[in-house]
Order: structure tokens, then sequence, then C-alpha cells
């Protein structure tokens, strides 16, 4: 039996609004598998925020397992879950991108961080903007780039250290919506050639491109549906 990328065990998160105490996950268990591609549907304030955030160790549980590969990450040290976390690509709502650089230069500056040479990440980086559609604007700025190309930078960029999987926050919640339909066809792109997809998003159309959709509510899942 195949060990899931992503297993979420019966996940609690408790914050602190002052003396009262916010539940912002109740209970919640998911399996993900190699090659998936499942949206996670809800309003603001669903918990589907905090639970990408735990997903990518940038969080942890108050109680229950986060596991990835079948390690327990809730339960390591700030040092290894950084270890974790390169193995993850990260896709947010603000593209993130640095000003003065190239695409390619942005795509490439997480590959010069883990050492990798001049040559390899230049083809890389490349490569990956050709994957995106954005081969003829590699050498443009940021603000050369339209929002849908930043978004396709910002993918690409994730993609750049051959992440285990990819989490997505609203990644076409800051452009309009025939941009957004390029970014959906972009990340069924990626899905279709096997990566393994966690999306977040509000929007029911967006959501309906998944592979699967898991609604959230008030920091329980409602609902889990194969589209």
């Amino acid at each position: 039996m195949k060990t899931p990328v992503i297993e979420v065990v019966d996940i609690r998160k408790t914050y602190q609004l002052g003396k009262i105490p916010v539940e912002a996950l109740q209970g919640v268990s998911i399996k993900i598998e190699k090659g998936d591609f499942v949206a996670v549907l809800g309003q603001s304030g669903s918990g589907k925020s905090t639970l990408l955030n735990i997903m990518g160790a940038l969080d942890k549980p108050t109680y229950g397992k986060m596991l990835i590969d079948g390690v327990d990450i809730s339960t390591l040290s700030d040092d290894q879950l950084a270890g974790f976390r390169s193995r993850i690509g990260f896709v947010f709502q603000f593209f993130n991108l640095i000003p003065r650089l190239t695409a390619r230069e942005n795509v490439e500056l997480s590959m010069s961080i883990v050492g990798m040479n001049r040559t390899e990440r230049r083809e890389q980086a490349e490569a990956l903007l050709e994957t995106v559609g954005l081969k003829e604007r590699m050498n443009h700025k940021p603000a050369e780039l339209s929002g849908g190309q930043q978004q396709r930078v910002a993918i690409a960029r994730a993609l750049s250290n051959n992440p285990r999987f990819l989490l997505m926050d609203e990644p076409t919640g800051n452009i309009d919506s025939k941009t957004s339909r390029e970014i959906v066809d972009v990340i069924k792109r990626l899905s279709e050639k096997g990566a393994t997809i966690v999306m977040v998003t509000h929007d029911q159309h967006v959501a309906r491109e998944a592979k699967r959709t898991i609604q959230m509510f008030d920091g329980k899942i409602v609902s889990e549906e194969v589209n």
C-alpha cells in the first residue's frame, strides 16, 4: 500500500484572540496521493488557509498529525521543518516577485540559494518559463508583465526546485476572470503531467477544474466530491 504524499489526521488548530479561543480547524482529515489535484473550497474564515499553512509546514496544529511522505512533521524541530519546506512549492495570491529582476532571474533565485550552478539554473528557469507559456517574456521585469504573466512566473518559480507537491493559496484571486482561466489552464497542464497540487480557493468555478473538491465550513470538511 502506497504512502500518501500528504496525510492530515484529525487536525485541530486553536488560536487565542485575546482571552477567547478560536477554533480554526476542528478535526480535519485528508489524504492526498501522488498526482492528485485537490481544490479546497470555502469562504473566508472557513479554515482553508490555516489548513494549507499546516500542510506547508508554515504552522503547527494544536492537535493531530500532519504527515508528509509518512513523516509526522508536527513533531519536528524548526531546522527539520525548514528542510521539508524546501521540498514544497508555494504559489500565493500575491506574486511576490522581485521588481528589479527579470522573469528568468526571479525563477533562478531559489535555485541559486541551494547552490545550483549558473548554467544549470538558467537552463532550468528557461524550460520552466516555456512550460508556463512565457518563453518570449523571460527577459522582462515584473512591471512589464500582466498580472496573469506574473502569476505564471510565480508558478514557474514554485517548480524550480522540483518540489514534492505544490500548495496554491487563491492563485487566481488577484487577477480578472479571463486571466484566471489562463492560470487554471496552466495548473491543469501541470496536473496532467503528474504534479501533486492542493489549491485553496473561494471560487466554485475554479474548484471544479480540480480532480477532487473538498468543501470547508467553520473549520470542518462538510463535503468531498470527485469532479
